[in-house]
């Protein structure tokens, strides 16, 4: 059950959080996000950060990514 909905760059390490949109006017970015399998519904959990907070490491379908903070803003995730 989704409480609210928020962008992925919020989420804290151990969190975990539904993908609901990829808000990306920009096609090529967005495909590239779908090409690395961030779809709507899959789970993401936020592993670790860089020192500075970015980039990202994020765990989703049984591997690991590194993205960065900016990237994972345009993400909206449901939370609960």
């Amino acid at each position: 059950m989704i409480n609210k909905i928020i962008t992925a760059d919020q989420l804290k390490i151990g969190d975990t959080a539904k993908v609901v949109e990829l808000d990306i006017s920009n096609k090529e970015i967005r495909r590239h996000l779908l090409d690395m399998g961030i779809t709507r519904g899959v789970d993401i959990y936020v592993k670790k950060k860089a020192p500075m907070g970015d980039p990202i490491d994020i765990r989703l379908r049984d591997y690991e990514l590194c993205i960065s903070k900016k990237e994972l803003s345009n993400i909206k995730v449901g939370v609960s």
